[in-house]
Parts: C-alpha cells; structure tokens; sequence
C-alpha cells in the first residue's frame, strides 16, 4: 500500500528512430546502471524516519473509537514548509456520496474520523487546522516553517466510528455472485473505505483509523485520495508505538508487536518499525499460531471454527517467507500475521505492513459439520478453494517484499507491487512442490484467468495503466496481475533465474523503505544483463506493459466454452432486470464455482 504503489513517472520505452538518439539512449541507459552499481557499493546514510505514537481506546460494542497520536514529521524535501498534510482515510466517499463536515447526520454505511483538537507537540500550543479534499486531507499551519532535514511535532486528538456490515455481503455465495456479475456485465468497481474500517460477524477492521501523514514527493504533497478498484492507501515508512484498550474479552491483533504485559485499564502496547500503515484486528473468538521463520514471527489469526484451515494458513505462510527471504533477503519486520475477516464481497483479500487479511469467505473447514448445510455445488470444490487460499497466502506474503518494505503507488503503478507478488507466488510453488506443481498453478492461477477473462468478453489491455482504468476486480486480475506476472516468467526464460534473482535482490536493497517506480525496476533488471541481452529488457518491458498481444502470448479466448455457456463475444455495460442477463448469470453460475480459483 505504499505505492500503493511517482504514479505517471514511467514514460515507456521509446523507439527512437534517428542512430544519433539511439546513441544518447544507450549512453544514458549505461550511465544509470554504472551509477546504481555504485551506490550498490556505497550504502546512504538510512534518512530518518516519521514516527507514530498512539493512544486508542476501542468501544467495540458502540463501534466508535477516540484516540490520540503524536507525531513525528521529517522534512525530507529541499525547501522550508510550514505546512504539513494527512490524509483522514475513513472520510473517503465514491459515486454520489458525499462527506458532510459540518456535524450532520452520518450515513451508517460508511466509517468517518473526526479531528477534534491540533496542538504542538513542543508546548501544547494550539494549531491552526482544517479539512480539504472532501474531507480526506487534514492541513495543519505549523508556528514556524521547518527546514530541510529538520523536524515538527504535533499532538492530534480523534475520534471515529465503523459501520456493522450485513452478513450476508461477506458470505463465499456473495462473493461468487458478485464475480459472476462483474464477468457477465462489466460492472464497474470502487474500493470505499468501508471495505476496510468495519464490524462484522463480531470482527472488527480498523485498517486505516487515524490520520496519517500525506506522501510528500520533494517538495509537492501527495493530497489527492483516487479510489479504484485497486489500493487507496499509499504512505511512507514510519516508526509505530500504539496503545490500544478495548472492551473486556475482545482480542486485538495489529501490524506490530506485542511488548510487555496487558494492562487491564491502558491496554496492550505494540511498536514496529518502517510500517507503511497501521491496522488492527479486534474481535471476541479470534484465535491465534505463530511460529518463527528466520528471525521474524510468522502467526495465522482466525475464528475458533476454523482453526484447521487457520493452521493450514500459518504452514503456507511460514513456507512463503522461507522461499522469499532466501530469493529476495530478509523483511525488516519482526511480525507477519495471516488473518481472516469478513471482507465484503469483491474483496478477496487486503494487504498492510505486517498484516494480511483474507476473505472469511474461502476459510472453508470442508471436514466441519457446518459445511454439511452447504450447496454440494459448493463442497464438490474443495481443491478449487483449497488451492485459491494457499496462492491467496503465499500472495500476500510476497506483498510484504513488494508493497511494504519496498514501497510504489497502488494507484499510478499498480504492476509494480501486483504483478511481483503474483510472480512471487509462483516461485513458492515452484520451491515447495516442484517443476510440474508450479507449470500446473501458472496454467491455472495465471493464464487460465487471462483467458477466462477474454473468454468472457473481456478487452485485452495495457498491463502498466493507472489503477482507476480497470472497470473490475476481474479485469484487474487479468490484466495487472495476471499479465504482468507472465512477463517476469518472461524474463526469466531470456535473463536467466539467477541474473532475475540478482537484480531483484538489489532493486529491494536499494529501494528499501522508498517508494519505487517502474523504471527503478528495469534499471535493476539492466544492470545484472550482458549488454548484448539489455535490448531484450526493452523489448520484452514493451510487449507486455504497452502492448496488446495477450491473446499471442498467452491465450486466446476459449470460444467454445464460450458457445457452451451461451456467452456473448463481448463484453457490454447490462441494465440490471435484464432477462438476458439474468439468462446468462443462471447458464454460468455453476460453472463459475469450479472456477472460483482463477478470480480474486
């Protein structure tokens, strides 16, 4: 989430015509890789960080919380401010919905943060602020402007509340239902701060419940909040301590880790450094494993009743991080956590520093009575969601290298953290299972749902687009994920294993706790290339980023499944009652449970 993942930065690769430009690129091109080699050799000095200190108390029960942070912030760019930004997450409103700052009747359906009082945290002087952007961004007129390199702090007082989401969005029916529609219709969908700031099921997700710095990009502020179908949340690394109390029996669970006892009164203090955001897990009947994995302690968080798919998720997880850590090196985090959570429907999965929640929805215990009284549609697919839920973890787990300690932004860049961690995916495969496993789980998790897709009537794409371009989970799991992970299987067969290795090894060394772009990736790739193989970096970047050769290189469309399922040979916007539609959805719906897998 912290590129989320420069979002325009990368202008492509460009074929120049002229032999003198051709000259100037090549030059340039070994210039850029003489000067990463060196900074390779020669470590920076580590910059210093923001830091986060935050007392929360959680009413679980009422759905509210108030808190109250200090923190930290470092200028970084080459000019004075003395103004700072932070973006209050939970405000963010989509469509026709609005935010309404002047205390008025809250929609219940949506969380919302209020800030109630600024101060300096020098002494305790009051601060000017006020509320931008819809009430997404939060701007705070320091006393004195800040020079580079230098520091200010402020003391933020808050409180906010989390809407109860219905069951029934949250349920494996949902969520099939939902991935039939956006197949069959092309349904457009956005990422609402709901998806993450909720009560459901007696869990409670707070991913993104205080105000949080702004990214700032030199000297110009990252203000604008884009949601997509993709991640909304883009920060910088920072330093956390955070207090959380809660309500009595209700077990919390964060991004960092646990230090000293519990107390009764003040709650449970959990610190953690280079986290790109903070979230919090609450619930009455969570359960938790750990293990330790090199150093870092790997734990899965689940519900009481599935405690053996739980553990299961800890055994994957714990393999993951084995795999990557030897391939990458090692995550500067002490805690990675695999959770469950009743995420809304669309929503298979979440990522944050050291956190990573799955849909409540695919922690199936297929050996549990209460599956019984499931469809047998549904339990005839217990390899399909057995499989979906180990390449969900192992995902997840790679996202850690790409999207937390390497940041990018989720919104300009989506490849760049989306497409590595599919990638990364299947390298686990490989390691854990072999040869044949891993080739099977490529056909399956990655072109199958690119030819899925097209099948279905999809458009083939450009795979590096901004993430508000892709109309649906669907077409961006094709697409960014998908695609853009066929083209590191690419690279692999002309580079080679361990030249790709080699130079991922030093684009996450050298991009540690930065937010990286596309092209920081390609110089990476460069550097570790023959010269007579640096071309086919270029081509390769071009073929499947810019363009719109899906159906050539990986698939295309399957049309006799299509003439099977009565599918139309594209896809179109469909009103809702139509009885066309609504044909198609009854024709495709059994067929879609076998392919749950293949759709996140």
């Amino acid at each position: 989430m912290k590129r989320w993942i420069g979002f325009s930065r990368f202008s492509g690769l460009t074929r120049f015509n002229l032999v003198h430009l051709k000259n100037l690129v090549i030059l340039s091109m070994v210039l850029s890789v003489a000067a990463q080699e060196l900074n390779a050799q020669t470590p920076s000095k580590p910059a210093e960080r923001h830091s986060y200190k935050i007392d929360l108390k959680v009413d679980f029960d009422r759905l509210t919380y108030t808190g109250t942070e200090r923190v930290r912030w470092v200028n970084r760019g080459e000019k004075p401010t003395s103004v700072i930004y932070f973006h209050l997450y939970p405000n963010l409103r989509v469509g026709d919905q609005q935010f309404l700052t002047n205390g008025a009747p809250v929609d219940s359906d949506e969380p919302r943060i209020d800030v109630l009082e600024v101060r300096t945290g020098l002494d305790d002087t009051p601060l000017f602020s006020s509320l931008e952007d819809q009430g997404t961004t939060l701007r705070v007129n320091l006393r004195e402007p800040v020079a580079p390199e230098g520091a200010a702090e402020v003391v933020i007082k808050f409180k906010g509340l989390v809407p109860e989401i219905d069951p029934d969005e949250t349920s494996l029916t949902t969520h099939v239902v939902k991935q039939v529609s956006a197949a069959l219709r092309s349904d457009r969908e956005t990422r609402r701060a709901r998806d993450i700031n909720f009560r459901c099921r007696g869990v409670m997700l707070l991913g993104a419940a205080y105000p949080v710095l702004a990214v700032r990009d030199g000297d110009e502020w990252r203000r604008k909040v884009e949601p997509s179908v993709g991640d909304f949340i883009f920060n910088e690394s920072a330093d956390y301590e955070v207090t959380v109390a809660a309500n009595p029996g209700v077990e919390v669970f964060t991004s960092g880790t646990e230090t000293g006892p519990k107390n009764e009164k003040t709650g449970q203090t959990f610190t953690a450094s280079a986290l790109r955001d903070f979230a919090i897990l609450a619930g009455r009947g969570l359960r938790s494993e750990h293990t330790e994995v090199q150093g870092i302690n790997v734990r899965s968080i689940y519900l009481a009743e599935h405690e053996r798919v739980g553990k299961r998720a800890l055994v994957v997880a714990a393999n993951a991080l084995r795999v990557f850590t030897t391939l990458f090196g090692p995550l500067p985090f002490k805690t990675v956590s695999i959770a469950e959570a009743p995420l809304v429907a669309g929503l298979g999965s979440c990522e944050f520093s050291g956190l990573n929640i799955i849909a409540s929805a695919y922690f199936v215990d297929f050996d549990s009575p209460a599956v019984r009284n499931l469809p047998e549609i549904i339990r005839e697919q217990r390899p399909s969601v057995e499989e979906s839920l180990e390449w969900a973890v192992a995902h997840l787990v790679a996202h850690q290298w790409w999207g937390a300690a390497v940041g990018n932004d989720p919104a300009r860049e989506p490849l760049l953290d989306e497409a590595l961690s599919s990638w990364s995916a299947l390298l686990y495969y490989k390691s854990t299972y072999g040869e044949e496993k891993a080739a099977a789980v490529l056909n399956d998790q990655v072109r199958g749902v690119y030819r899925l897709y097209r099948t279905f009537g999809g458009d083939d794409m450009e795979t590096n687009r901004p993430a508000r371009d892709y109309r649906n989970t669907f077409q961006y799991a094709a697409i960014v994920s998908a695609k853009g992970a066929l083209m590191f299987v690419d690279l692999q067969k002309t580079l080679g294993e361990e030249k790709v290795f080699a130079a991922l090894r030093d684009y996450y060394q050298a991009n540690l706790y930065e937010i990286a772009q596309l092209e920081d990736l390609r110089i990476a790739l460069v550097a570790k290339a023959p010269v007579e193989q640096r071309r086919a970096i270029g081509r390769t970047f071009t073929r499947w980023l810019t363009s719109k050769r899906g159906d050539e290189d990986i698939a295309p469309p399957d049309q006799e499944l299509a003439a099977t399922l009565g599918l139309p040979t594209k896809q179109t916007p469909q009103k809702s009652g139509d009885k066309n539609a609504l044909n198609a959805l009854a024709r495709v719906g059994k067929f879609f449970w076998q392919q749950v897998t293949r759709i996140r």
